[in-house]
């Protein structure tokens, strides 16, 4: 484990494990590589699905891990104790906030609504220049392919500016999101 990690990266994820075992193989990875290039994890302290996957990989790899989680959610989500940080908020507003807040750059890999959640109020507040934190789309399998046509889609539609796809970069595996981010973040 590093004293004084290189950038705090938020990961936004699914609680869920989903339907493709690529996208635990890739929390894995990227909670591995995170570890050894010396960056802290931030995430939402779950023990469960993609959180923990991330989580538990960069443990494993020596990295320095930060959990946030409501207090409503730590039985839900399986709050994971063994952290090297735990904050525990009283709302999920409160909870966002302390991840972004926390951290150097934002991660997104496989999830739900939650995670669009997340990934939405980052590129909102980038949008609105409040940030200029590197957001990058960990594209499994294409997972967010979808999502990428979607944010297309509303620039085409004159809903967004150029600045709002170009603010969601995709990377199709965990090295290239680590890349990108740290590209973005110097």
């Amino acid at each position: 484990m590093t004293d004084s990690p290189a950038l705090s990266i938020c990961v936004y994820c699914g609680s869920r494990m989903g339907d493709d075992p690529a996208y635990a193989e890739a929390a894995r990875a990227f909670g591995a590589a995170l570890a050894r290039r010396g960056h802290r994890l931030v995430y939402g302290a779950g023990d469960v699905g993609l959180m923990g996957e991330v989580a538990r990989a960069a443990q494993q790899a020596g990295g320095w891990t930060l959990g946030v989680i409501p207090e409503h959610l730590r039985a839900r989500e399986v709050g994971k104790a063994d952290l090297s940080a735990l904050i525990v908020t009283e709302t999920m507003h409160e909870r966002k906030k302390v991840m972004f807040m926390n951290a150097d750059a934002v991660v997104a890999l496989p999830g739900g609504a939650g995670t669009l959640d997340e990934l939405f109020e980052a590129l909102t507040w980038r949008q609105l220049g409040l940030h200029r934190k590197p957001i990058v789309a960990l594209n499994v399998a294409g997972f967010w392919d979808p999502l990428l046509a979607l944010i297309a889609h509303l620039h085409a539609r004159g809903f967004c500016g150029a600045d709002v796809p170009a603010s969601l970069a995709a990377a199709p595996d965990a090295e290239a999101a680590l890349d990108l981010v740290e590209a973005q973040a110097r």
